[in-house]
């Protein structure tokens, strides 16, 4: 049998900021209702690959194909139509909006109201908290809450695709266990998913397949839980 196609692929990637090159032939591969995480240094190029695929840095070299379509360059928004939808690091959200509305934000491309009724169930379902406070203030909640919020926001699309970047960042060790028992929720209910992560035994533990970035290269790739366990990446990535 032939395999299917995988829903991105991103080959040879080369890009940069101004002229700082970041990204050297980068290449990855996501298929349908995969987990696949991203691991490196600081600096190795985790966040700029993310960019590259949602069209905020637009690559110097090399081609982003997504559900057998080129995406290569195309403006965010456009990404996002195609079912790709980005969750940056940093727990951004609008403060001076309420819960309810973070979450219509996401919504904005879709103009099915029955549609949004249904992502914002889902997304009380997968986050309670959320519904209990949809008519607070966003910038009253804690960080992980916040965080929450920020994945239900990039959920509200139905994203064929979800990329997560650094969702642990900055969080106490409850809310970080907390977003990632919601993660292995999200993969047991078939979302594809790349997550870009610095704490590596928890995205490696959650992955099917990662990557190990080092320098905007790729350095190891394998089934997630089989480089947990290598004594290479252990040695170099993960303290042991």
């Amino acid at each position: 049998m032939t395999e299917p196609l995988p829903l991105l692929i991103a080959e040879e990637i080369h890009a940069g900021y101004g002229r700082i090159p970041i990204l050297h032939g980068l290449t990855l591969r996501v298929g349908v209702g995969e987990v696949v995480s991203i691991i490196g240094p600081n600096g190795a190029g985790k966040s700029t690959a993310f960019k590259v695929l949602v069209g905020l840095v637009p690559p110097w070299q090399g081609r982003v194909r997504f559900n057998g379509e080129d995406v290569t360059g195309l403006r965010p928004d456009a990404v996002l139509r195609r079912g790709l939808a980005y969750v940056p690091q940093g727990r951004i959200v609008f403060p001076q909006m309420t819960v309810l509305e973070n979450l219509e934000m996401g919504a904005y491309i879709e103009r099915d109201g029955r549609r949004i009724e249904e992502a914002l169930e889902r997304v009380y379902r997968l986050f309670p908290v959320l519904s209990e406070r949809r008519k607070q203030l966003a910038g009253t909640l804690s960080g992980g809450e916040q965080q929450m919020l920020a994945i239900g926001r990039g959920l509200m699309t139905q994203p064929r695709l979800l990329l997560l970047d650094e969702p642990s960042l900055g969080l106490s060790p409850k809310f970080l266990g907390i977003i990632f028992e919601k993660i292995a929720e999200l993969k047991a209910a078939g979302m594809t998913m790349m997550i870009v992560e610095q704490n590596a035994v928890k995205a490696l533990s959650v992955a099917n397949r990662a990557y190990v970035l080092e320098l905007g290269r790729n350095r190891f790739e394998g089934p997630g839980l089989a480089l947990l366990a290598d004594p290479e990446v252990k040695r170099l990535y993960l303290g042991g």
